[in-house]
């Protein structure tokens, strides 16, 4: 989401363990997927192209899972999330951003493109133990941690995967697990030392009823997250380039309404806003 836009509850206890919530807008780092209690947003206008907006072109998407769980008993769910990530690029759901372009400081100028999103550097399992509260600053020194043995690219989106035993954390904001549910995941960027862009997003574990959907497995909400916020950081990688009015991105403006959907290879992915249309879209 937006970095101007971010999502608090006030909630009220129910038989469900949640009740009604109320969003409200805030200063928010980062672009969020938010609880499915907020819903999309945006309206019917159609997403703007904001001048030398940054995206990228041609995109890779490094997983990073951190915690033991995720060589052990949540190998499985790790090994789905690689191979979503290995074939959602030249997916027609991926193809909706086709339409997009943008500024690209390696690739130049130009529309988006599918691509190979596993043919970026290897993923890493960090088998260490992450804190209970991952906050933003952990999130990037994970990364950073990666790239002490990897070469940095500058296409990529470093994805980090939290456990169950992990929540995400951005100021009084959390994922599922943490006190303050607003978010299910988010993108983001840094500064590097070379004065580069470096992309991210952390993906929490989707453990409660905000960011899950009835009938989808563990790995299918994450997928559906994934689809969001990988989307979301090649049309938007800096928040500079594509949102609408209101500052909601191409996937905001679509998210939880349509119900997210199983899709090309019994995957689970989210509907995606497409300007020629204006309106939300499965494929293109």
């Amino acid at each position: 989401m937006k970095k101007a836009l971010a999502i608090v509850f006030t909630a009220a206890l129910a038989a469900s363990a949640f009740a009604q919530e109320q969003a409200v807008e805030l200063n928010h780092a980062n672009h969020i997927t938010p609880s499915k209690y907020a819903g999309g947003g945006g309206g019917a206008g159609n997403l703007i192209y904001h001048t030398n907006g940054v995206v990228i072109r041609n995109a890779h998407v490094v997983c990073i899972f951190w915690g033991p769980s995720f060589t052990g008993a949540d190998a499985s769910y790790a090994s789905a999330m690689q191979s979503f990530r290995n074939q959602f690029g030249t997916t027609p759901e991926y193809n909706t951003i086709t339409q997009y372009y943008g500024a690209d400081p390696v690739s130049g100028y130009g529309n988006i493109a599918q691509s190979n999103l596993g043919g970026g550097t290897a993923d890493w399992f960090d088998t260490s133990t992450p804190p209970t509260n991952v906050t933003d600053a952990i999130v990037q020194s994970e990364v950073q941690k990666y790239l002490q043995t990897h070469a940095v690219d500058y296409n990529a989106i470093y994805e980090v995967f939290l456990p169950s035993s992990s929540y995400s954390s951005d100021g009084t904001s959390t994922s599922c697990g943490g006190p303050n549910l607003s978010y299910c995941a988010y993108h983001s960027h840094y500064v590097d030392g070379s004065g580069n862009n470096v992309k991210y997003s952390i993906e929490p574990w989707p453990g409660c009823s905000g960011c899950s959907v009835s009938g989808f497995t563990t790995a299918q909400n994450q997928e559906h997250f994934v689809c969001h916020e990988t989307r979301e950081a090649v049309t938007d990688a800096l928040g500079n380039a594509w949102f609408d009015r209101r500052g909601y991105e191409a996937d905001d403006k679509c998210a939880w309404s349509p119900t997210p959907f199983i899709g090309t290879g019994g995957y689970a992915y989210q509907y995606e806003w497409s300007n020629a249309v204006s309106g939300c879209v499965k494929t293109r």
